[in-house]
């Protein structure tokens, strides 16, 4: 999948860009290099390849260190709102900003 000039073009608009031809010809060449990687790639046949979670599981056997769900802090309201400017029934109090 080769890109073209126009292309270029399109996606330096879409993205807001002013390139200059030269800086558009670059672009144009960097694209069209990484669409040919991305097509070597898929041209690999990895079926049959499980995904690894971890780069390091593809050299030793990697097991999760998870932790357990418990919890760390309690549910201190009054704590959390002493610093509240303006606060009613355990809320936050705001400021109108859209009439």
């Amino acid at each position: 999948m080769a890109l073209t000039p126009t292309d270029v073009s399109r996606i330096a608009q879409l993205a807001r860009l002013e390139l200059r031809d030269d800086e558009q010809a670059a672009m144009l060449t960097q694209l069209n290099e990484f669409f040919g990687i991305v097509e070597k790639m898929r041209a690999v046949d990895t079926s049959g390849v499980e995904p690894l979670y971890t780069p390091l599981s593809a050299i030793e056997d990697v097991t999760l260190r998870l932790r357990d769900d418990v919890v760390s802090e309690g549910n201190d309201r009054e704590a959390n709102m002493a610093n509240a400017p303006a606060r009613d029934g355990g809320l936050f109090l705001v400021p109108k900003v859209i009439e």
